[in-house]
């Protein structure tokens, strides 16, 4: 008499009933199941019928799992993605709180030297009037102020170029998909920076 693991391994090979399916049957069930396949072709049919399913089923499932592993790797992909614009975008807004503060900062400084031009214009007017013996010195107070006035000028102008480059990038930065959003945003820090 076979032992169960025989009758399993010929229900396997000649009817293709995988040994996990007739594992929690007994020793006669696997008999009864053999004699049946064997003497009944319609049995037979309706097991490779059920073994067919079975493998396509094994394989949908094989289908599915793969789909699934490749929709967390990319759900995983993307929120790696997201937190990295979310940092990007948090960077972003410091460098501009930081454009911000340099902007007010540069205003300052110009009201500043505006301030001491129109000082100086003043000093001049009243040092002019009030002694002939101080020209050499009313001279010098003339080239200083002068000066100033250059540098105030090309002051004015490097700020007039930063805001204007940077409302144009900013335009431009709006109309960008967000991979060129990125490149666009390093190519005006590099501007930024020099």
């Amino acid at each position: 008499m076979p032992s169960k693991n025989q009758l399993q391994t010929i229900l396997k090979e000649n009817y293709g009933v995988n040994k996990n399916i007739t594992q929690p049957l007994s020793l006669e069930d696997c008999e009864t199941l053999l004699l049946l396949l064997t003497n009944h072709p319609s049995a037979g049919r309706l097991v490779e019928s059920f073994v067919d399913k079975n493998n396509e089923l094994s394989q949908n499932n094989r289908y599915f799992g793969q789909r699934r592993s490749q929709a967390e790797k990319k759900f995983e992909r993307l929120q790696a993605e997201q937190q990295k614009l979310k940092n990007d975008i948090a960077q972003l807004e410091q460098a501009n709180r930081v454009l911000g503060d340099r902007k007010g900062t540069l205003s300052k400084e110009q009201q500043d030297l505006e301030d001491t031009i129109n000082r100086l214009d003043a000093e001049n007017q009243n040092l002019s009037l009030k002694v002939q013996t101080l020209t050499t010195q009313n001279d010098e107070l003339l080239e200083a102020n002068d000066q100033l006035k250059r540098d105030n000028k090309e002051l004015k102008n490097i700020v007039d170029q930063i805001r204007l480059r940077l409302a144009r990038d900013t335009k431009m930065l709006l109309q960008y998909e967000d991979s060129e959003l990125r490149k666009a945003v390093i190519r005006l820090f590099r501007w930024t920076l020099g």
